[in-house]
């Protein structure tokens, strides 16, 4: 069906239920925090604003956690259904890292997100912040464990390969992988600038509409403030983090950059826009911009980068699809740094709540963090293929034994399912925040 294998229709299922996924943990693990900040801030201040402006977000932060939870649900049954040959390689250390997620962080979630939501009344002020604290805590351990996981799998060691399957023999080499601390604080952030965004692009709505309450300038002064210190040092933590991957999956690099070969004794020109072409082995139509790549990449102007012809063609990943998303990434990423710098000029100027060209624009930018986070995690998920566990087992190894009808079948309920489902809770979400700081959806305290 559809003209493909049952290998890349089991590909995209997991791709789409994982880029379905990924949306509500990173609005997730920014608004967990932001309302242990703003409790906090009240708790100190007693100042009604942040009040009104956690009851606000409390609302949408349990609607998104639920989508969250659900979706994430599915997830993981997917190992055992069209990957289980892939879990009886490596789930000996993928299912520990899973459990230790839910046995740490979820549990911590759960427990406390009742106590969140609807302890106002019910228990002291300080318990009550502690509450949200635990829960703004259990958001980014579960992120500490996931990205554990899928670290390993990109940067293996600590195992042994005993009877065809991957033994842990050092838990802490596992789990601190080489490409583990890079990518932990890269997806960490990039989870709280796409909610700085979203946070951002609800005020400037309700700005633009006329909404001129102090909560709202206040909502969108703090959103601008984060996005002014983290855009910048994402970009920092990305050139570290492409570093990483320059040292332990080279092959990304080459298709991330769209380099085919190296000339003796020629420094490696970075290629702005092109377009990749597997057959002729060229990125077609290029504009380049002589010596930066080996400047960015290797800190000189004489060494040279990776090439994709220094591997067969069956160990490169699709180049054009990860040169395509890691420029819509870096692209979104020097927007929002724009965005911080442009907020801060206006707000020198005294003019950040008047400024409509520039709300427009942040209204705009309210799927940017979101859509940078996919491209970022199609960027690295698919620039590690043919691998799986990368340099141990090939993807078309790990596939569970389909036919392609079956898997045709499944892939397009999921499609259903989820836009229904989750289209609905959209819905709800956006009409949430359409409404705004009105006094009843503030408990008064």
């Amino acid at each position: 069906m559809f003209g493909l294998s049952a290998l890349e229709l089991a590909r995209i299922q997991f791709a789409f239920t994982v880029s379905f996924h990924i949306i509500f943990p990173a609005i997730t693990i920014g608004l967990a925090s932001f309302l242990a900040v703003l409790e906090g801030l009240w708790l100190k201040t007693r100042h009604p604003d942040y009040k009104k402006m956690f009851d606000f977000w409390a609302k949408i932060f349990a609607v998104n956690f639920g989508m969250g939870v659900v979706s994430g649900l599915v997830m993981a049954y997917q190992f055992g259904t069209n990957w289980s040959f892939f879990s009886d390689f490596a789930g000996s250390i993928t299912g520990p890292l899973l459990t230790y997620e839910v046995l740490t962080a979820f549990f911590l979630e759960a427990g406390f997100l009742g106590v969140m939501l609807f302890g106002w009344q019910r228990v002291g002020e300080k318990l009550h912040f502690f509450a949200t604290c635990m829960v703004a805590l259990g958001t980014i351990m579960s992120t500490f464990w996931i990205l554990a996981s899928n670290s390993f799998m990109q940067t293996p060691q600590g195992y042994e390969i005993i009877n065809q399957q991957l033994v842990p023999v050092d838990w802490l080499a596992v789990i601190f992988n080489p490409s583990f601390p890079y990518r932990l604080l890269h997806m960490t952030t990039a989870a709280f600038l796409a909610s700085a965004f979203f946070i951002g692009a609800s005020a400037a709505w309700h700005l633009l509409k006329g909404h001129r309450s102090s909560a709202m300038e206040k909502m969108f002064s703090m959103s601008l403030w984060l996005i002014l210190v983290l855009a910048p040092l994402q970009a920092l933590i990305g050139d570290a983090h492409g570093l990483n991957t320059l040292k332990y999956q080279p092959v990304k690099v080459a298709a991330m950059e769209g380099h085919w070969e190296n000339k003796p004794g020629e420094a490696t020109p970075l290629i702005l826009f092109g377009l990749p072409n597997t057959v002729s082995e060229k990125t077609e139509y290029s504009i380049q911009i002589p010596y930066l790549a080996s400047l960015i990449l290797t800190h000189s102007l004489d060494k040279q980068v990776p090439a994709l012809k220094d591997w067969p063609a069956e160990d490169r990943p699709n180049v054009f699809m990860v040169f395509w998303s890691f420029r819509v990434m870096v692209g979104l990423g020097l927007l929002m740094i724009a965005g911080g710098v442009i907020g801060l000029w206006l707000r020198y100027k005294q003019r950040l709540y008047q400024s409509k060209p520039f709300l427009r624009f942040m209204l705009l930018m309210a799927p940017s963090g979101l859509i940078a986070i996919l491209a970022g995690w199609f960027t690295t998920e698919i620039g590690r293929q043919p691998w799986v566990v990368y340099g141990l087992q090939r993807t078309a190894d790990a596939v569970s034994a389909h036919g392609d009808i079956h898997m045709s079948v499944s892939l397009l309920t999921f499609i259903m399912v989820y836009a229904s489902v989750f289209g609905i809770g959209y819905i709800y979400m956006i009409k949430l925040i359409r409404q705004g700081i009105t006094e009843e959806n503030s408990h008064g305290h």
